[in-house]
């Protein structure tokens, strides 16, 4: 593609995903959906299509032409959820919020995994094993930013919502995991695989270790490098540079003595987030400067990965039942997941009740781990173009009813605050009249003196 192509392509896609938002705004829907349907009408299947390079994406190998873009996605995502993991914040609930984040997850993973191999027994052409495998590790996955958006505009506080904060967190830690040994042993079922223990065991835990002390070893560095700058904008800059850095580290891979030695970025990239919270006094406030610049790569991420989805799987009614038994099942297990491990730990009856709810958005880290499935060397082939695709179709259903349903589940747990989101443009109007009646105040107490 030329330059002026990937510039036209890239401004279409964030100008549709942002008007789109508009739309779903007034419908009152996640602008995440937005993003998503975005990427459909900009996609091979509709507006590239006529086939006109730089308007929209041509083809489905012109959407993996901008997979860059994905990759600092995912690891800013992941910079995110690490800083979920507050100390503070952990101690208090830090071992009801670590068991239940575990037992829902793995729960959920093999719910979703015995429904769906039995469903590859019944329709075997339809369903490989090797993809009912690996979308019982997808669906432990969560949508920590679908979560947190609601949490943070009902201002929502209580037990519930102090466990969910950290679960969230520490679900897509466990989800990573599962989904590396489940893509290990799902490996071994493609035509020409075999069943390694090392494949499935040994590397999975090296890539585990290595991730983690990558992550750890970049956010000791980081907090050490930003104390020689003071300006905002300058530790800003420094963080994008980590983050950059720590994803451009992960994607290394070598072989050593037949074993494959590589990273998970988002592993890597959520202890980097860990690290840099517990130790950095104003992460906080970092990441909130961070969030509003990431906005536009996140936009992006979204569309593109909307682009790629396989429309005409769709007319394959088939491939359509193994996503709704993805989606009915995955619910089932993280409701039933969270209300027995949370009963199991002694949790607040709200938290039992609805912290199962609260967990049924699934956008990012799910659609991460099944563009992983889609790697033309590492991936699974035509395997991975059906996982994305069913994952791609459960986050367009997640994301248009999850975060409606987290607002319910908080609700009916008492712990909402009604009052809104106020417009930024209406803040800055309020402000400045502020000002002026000041600034009038003022001069009308100097002409009294005088």
């Amino acid at each position: 593609m030329e330059v002026k192509d990937i510039l036209f392509s890239l401004s279409i896609a964030l100008f549709a995903g942002l008007m789109l938002s508009r739309l779903a705004k007034l419908l009152k829907l996640p602008a995440v959906t937005a993003y998503l349907v975005a990427g459909i009408l900009v996609g091979p299947f509709c507006l590239g299509a006529f086939g006109v390079p730089g308007l929209g994406f041509t083809s489905r190998e012109n959407v993996k032409a901008f997979g860059i873009i994905s990759d600092v996605a995912l690891g800013f995502i992941a910079f995110s959820i690490g800083n979920e993991f507050r100390l503070s914040q952990l101690k208090s609930i830090g071992k009801q919020a670590t068991v239940i984040g575990i037992l829902q997850a793995v729960f959920t993973t093999l719910l979703v995994d015995v429904a769906l191999i039995t469903l590859h027994f019944i329709m075997p052409e339809q369903l490989s094993l090797s993809a009912a495998i690996v979308l019982g590790a997808v669906a432990s996955a969560t949508a920590p930013a679908a979560t947190l958006m609601v949490v943070r505009q009902y201002k929502a506080k209580g037990p519930l919502t102090d466990t969910l904060l950290p679960v969230v967190a520490i679900d897509d830690a466990v989800g990573l995991m599962l989904f590396s040994i489940s893509f290990g042993i799902a490996k071994a079922f493609i035509p020409g695989g075999t069943i390694s223990v090392t494949s499935i065991i040994v590397e999975p835990i090296i890539e585990v270790v290595l991730s983690i002390g990558l992550g750890a070893g970049m956010g000791y560095a980081f907090t050490f490098f930003e104390r020689f700058f003071h300006s905002r904008s300058k530790r800003l800059s420094m963080s994008v540079a980590f983050v950059l850095l720590t994803v451009g580290v992960s994607l290394l891979k070598t072989e050593i003595g037949g074993i494959h030695i590589g990273f998970s970025s988002l592993l890597a990239c959520m202890m980097l987030g860990t690290i840099f919270c517990n130790i950095c006094d104003f992460s906080a406030e970092l990441m909130d400067r961070l969030d509003r610049w990431t906005a536009p790569i996140f936009i992006l991420f979204f569309v593109l990965s909307g682009a790629e989805f396989e429309l005409s799987i769709l007319t394959e009614l088939l491939i359509v039942l193994v996503g709704v038994v993805y989606i009915v099942f995955r619910c089932l297990g993280k409701y039933f997941g969270a209300f027995l491990s949370a009963k199991m730990v002694k949790s607040p009856d709200t938290v039992r009740k609805y912290l199962g709810v609260t967990l049924f958005p699934q956008a990012g880290v799910a659609l991460g781990m099944a563009l992983k499935a889609t790697d033309p060397v590492h991936g699974l082939g035509a395997v991975g173009v059906v996982v994305a695709n069913i994952t791609l179709f459960s986050v367009l259903i997640y994301e248009l009813v999850g975060p409606f349903l987290t607002k319910i589940a908080l609700e009916k747990a008492g712990e909402v605050d009604p009052e809104g989101k106020v417009s930024a443009r209406h803040e800055h109007k309020k402000a400045m009249e502020e000002k002026a009646l000041l600034e009038a105040q003022t001069a009308s107490t100097d002409d009294a003196k005088a």
